[in-house]
């Protein structure tokens, strides 16, 4: 059986979904997928960026990794995007490059693929799942095959989010790896048996 390709596409202003978007890299992995790790093109002006020392530096830290592109898209038979919440919807950068994939759309190029989305908030209740839900209605017009970790293992009675892991900001606890690391698994597998 063929590797199934995941590619694993994440914007992070400060940290933590970088973080996640490698435990899931790792987890992909070792589930047996190729994975290709991307992210989201920064699209706030630069005086904002250089204005918080923070962002800044995030910003140099993921450098080497590259943008996500069309290619990426096409080439992937699932995606695992990763998005901070900003104001209970998923950041701009990564809805702009959702609003890039008309074209992709409209040659059923992204039909039948897999995905799975996680986010981060500063807060509990600060719009985890709405920003979860607003990225799998996106896949949902591209006829794409969401994936969920469900309550599919233990570990996701402990984290709480059936929809797909969700961190606190700045946090990323033992039993959040291990929810960041099933749902990977899960995409692998369920993507194994789809593009098979």
């Amino acid at each position: 059986m063929t590797a199934p390709k995941i590619t694993i596409a994440f914007y992070s202003t400060y940290g933590t979904n970088h973080q996640v978007a490698l435990e899931a890299k790792a987890a992909a992995e070792a589930a047996g997928a190729e994975v290709r790790l991307r992210r989201f093109a920064e699209t706030a002006p630069k005086e904002v960026v250089e204005g918080q020392e923070a962002w800044k530096a995030q910003l140099e830290k993921t450098s080497d990794i590259p943008e996500i592109s069309h290619d990426d898209m096409e080439w992937a038979d699932g995606y695992f995007f990763l998005s901070p919440t900003r104001y209970g919807q998923a950041a701009s950068q990564v809805r702009a490059f959702i609003d890039t994939l008309g074209p992709l759309w409209q040659a059923g190029k992204l039909v039948n693929k897999t995905f799975t989305a996680t986010t981060s908030a500063q807060t509990l209740h600060g719009g985890h799942e709405m920003t979860t839900m607003g990225l799998y209605v996106s896949a949902i017009h591209w006829g794409a095959i969401i994936v969920t970790p469900g309550y599919t293992d233990p570990i996701l009675f402990e984290t709480g989010n059936p929809y797909g892991y969700s961190a606190i900001a700045g946090e990323l606890p033992e039993n959040g790896k291990k929810a960041i690391a099933h749902q990977a698994k899960r995409l692998v597998e369920i993507t194994a048996k789809i593009a098979a």
